[in-house]
């Protein structure tokens, strides 16, 4: 069966060392592997009409991704952001004031929340209170799953925007660099992976925390049930959206009603593959479908 599994908030080009560049961005990556893995990803942002939003457009279009759904915008650029890697992982620099800061929950946004299986959105776009609004008023509209990819970069994440996103989803997805900093903000005292994603779940009355350690794996932590992943050790090409192909494999999952385990394992398997690969959006073999 295939689901419709919404990523909304950013996309953009990513700038990579050397000149290369790839679409990129956080929800278009999870819609991205969404539609990789057997499902109806979907994408809602907004670009400039300039030639990099032009340019994008036509990327996701050799994608098979629909671009019925992303925003033009005449006035703001396409966003980009600056990546160069330290120690083997990746460092932002995210350009302000672009295309997706400025989100408008248009009648055509309305009409798919109404069909939406599941949605999945971050901190990051939500730096611009306009994007912002739209964000959570989407969300709010939809009836299943609601992912919160908490993605802490550079000054864009604040205890308002993380509380209201926490109070309106009930699914959290956040790595083990994240998760002390959640942790402090919100006077977590036990800080352990699973202590705290316990604490997470009761206190805003979430079904599942998932708390992901590179390649160290991962942990499942419902309010019943805990499942452990050690992960999988590949060559890795980069990093670059090996945590938003995990969410899209987390969300295919929840959404089969695998046990924990099996999703745990199954998402695994799908972040590391893409860790193995260039790029955030690379080509999927047959065998990832569901």
């Amino acid at each position: 069966m295939s689901y419709n599994i919404i990523g909304i908030g950013e996309i953009l080009w990513d700038l990579l060392p050397g000149g290369k560049k790839v679409p990129g961005g956080a929800p278009a990556n999870f819609a991205y592997v969404a539609s990789q893995l057997g499902n109806n990803g979907i994408i809602l942002s907004r670009v400039g009409t300039d030639t990099a939003g032009i340019d994008l457009l036509l990327h996701l279009n050799a994608k098979s991704l629909s671009k019925d759904y992303i925003q033009d915008d005449p006035k703001n650029p396409t966003g980009k952001v600056d990546i160069r890697f330290e120690n083997g992982q990746p460092r932002y620099e995210i350009v302000e004031q672009v295309a997706w800061d400025f989100l408008e929950l248009s009648g055509t946004w309305r009409a798919i929340a109404t069909q939406t299986d599941a949605v999945c959105f971050g901190s990051l776009a939500q730096r611009n209170p306009i994007s912002r609004e739209t964000i959570l008023e989407f969300v709010k509209l939809t009836r299943n799953l609601r992912i919160f990819d908490v993605n802490l970069r550079q000054k864009f994440f604040s205890v308002e925007i993380l509380r209201e996103s926490l109070d309106i989803a009930n699914v959290v997805k956040l790595n083990h660099e994240e998760l002390p900093v959640v942790a402090q903000m919100f006077e977590i005292k036990n800080q352990k992976p699973v202590q705290a994603a316990r604490e997470m779940i009761s206190r805003f009355d979430l079904e599942l925390v998932c708390v992901t350690r590179g390649a160290g794996g991962s942990v499942l932590v419902t309010k019943n049930e805990l499942s452990e992943n050690a992960g999988l050790n590949v060559a890795v090409a980069d990093t670059i959206g090996a945590g938003d192909a995990f969410t899209a494999a987390l969300v295919s999952g929840l959404l089969r009603g695998w046990n924990l385990d099996k999703i745990n394992e199954f998402a695994n398997k799908v972040g590391a593959f893409v860790a193995s690969q260039t790029g955030a959006m690379p080509g999927f073999p047959e065998e990832f479908k569901q």
